[in-house]
């Protein structure tokens, strides 16, 4: 039986707290239908590729911003090349409304190349859209990116933040894997990258592939998920998805939160730190720091100081109001190596 992506109404979970506590906390990937069906852009978008493009125009305030223009022969798969020396695309400077022309005119000329314009911030690029296309479970500091282009294909990724996926015209296919699936991926480079973050390079790749043998573990764990315009996802952070755009012509817009960062240090950066600290000690080492990362951090068992009263607890006490920034401060302290 295939696995199913749970599905909830947008309506139920309309307010920011509701979302937070009914969806965002669960930690698992939730299909939001007709999230923005009624947005004066998925309408436009209904009507026309013409009628979107010229929706935005309107808000269009010539900024520049970089494109992804691709050969018909990579068949809108934006990628490395064989070698991972460099990658399958050219990149180009365009406004958005030259893109919006370009792509429209690469739908009309079969074995045209392809653009591809993504994670454009909206305030930077067209402002006044956000105002007109509201998300009302989230805050309005969250603010949304743009997506658009021909078909393509975005290589599996993860985000550090949560995500709300809404696409406005064409339709998108979304194939996800848990977080703990990173080691039958085949991860490459942390720090050549398309866009910003690795990517799974043996998703996508035929059965009984020699370079990943171990993707044979997570192809079955594979969600698939299908939306059309008017439709969201939402991701948690850390799950990975590889993400299709299946028309000639599309656009979605995507918001990047974090729903519970307690102040302003990112786990990834802890995590970078971590790996030069202890990665390649020995395995002894390693598997010590381990369990004190078990116990402090993850906790398992709960609280590592459940044993004593919380006013007994000094900076383990809870993190806010002060004990963040105290732990911080420790923190800065002892990089400074004093």
């Amino acid at each position: 039986m295939p696995k199913i992506v749970t599905e909830v109404d947008p309506y139920a979970v309309s307010d920011p707290e509701r979302f937070r506590q009914d969806v965002a906390e669960r930690g698992e990937p939730v299909v939001l239908r007709g999230a923005c069906s009624d947005w004066p852009a998925a309408q436009a978008a209904r009507q026309s590729w013409s009628a979107l493009a010229s929706y935005l125009a309107r808000f269009d305030n010539d900024a520049p911003a970089q494109a992804f223009i691709g050969d018909s022969e990579i068949g809108g798969r934006y990628f490395y090349r064989d070698d991972l020396d460099g990658f399958n695309f050219a990149r180009e400077e365009l406004r958005v409304s030259e893109a919006l022309e370009r792509i429209g005119v690469n739908a009309e000329q079969p074995g045209a190349t392809t653009l591809y314009m993504g994670s454009l911030p909206a305030d930077d690029h067209l402002p006044g859209l956000a105002a007109e296309n509201r998300l009302p479970m989230l805050d309005d500091r969250v603010r949304p990116r743009v997506w658009i282009g021909n078909a393509s294909q975005v290589a599996c990724h993860f985000d550090t933040f949560e995500n709300i996926a809404c696409v406005v015209a064409g339709r998108r296919r979304f194939t996800l894997f848990p977080p703990d699936a990173i080691g039958d991926l085949y991860v490459g480079p942390i720090d050549n990258t398309m866009a910003g973050q690795p990517v799974g390079l043996a998703v996508g790749s035929s059965p009984g592939d020699p370079r990943y043998p171990r993707f044979e573990r997570a192809r079955d764990r594979a969600l698939v998920v299908d939306l059309e315009s008017g439709d969201a996802l939402y991701l948690p952070k850390l799950w990975w998805h590889r993400v299709e755009a299946t028309e000639p012509v599309n656009m979605l817009v995507n918001y990047w939160w974090d729903a519970f960062r307690q102040g302003p240090d990112a786990p990834y950066a802890t995590m970078l730190l971590a790996m030069i600290a202890i990665a390649e000690s020995p395995p002894a080492e390693r598997a010590a720091w381990r369990a004190f990362f078990d116990h402090y951090v993850f906790r398992p068992d709960g609280h590592p100081l459940a044993h004593l009263p919380e006013s007994k607890r000094g900076i383990l006490g809870p993190l806010q109001p002060r004990n963040y920034g105290r732990i911080r401060a420790f923190v800065m302290q002892l990089l400074r190596g004093g």
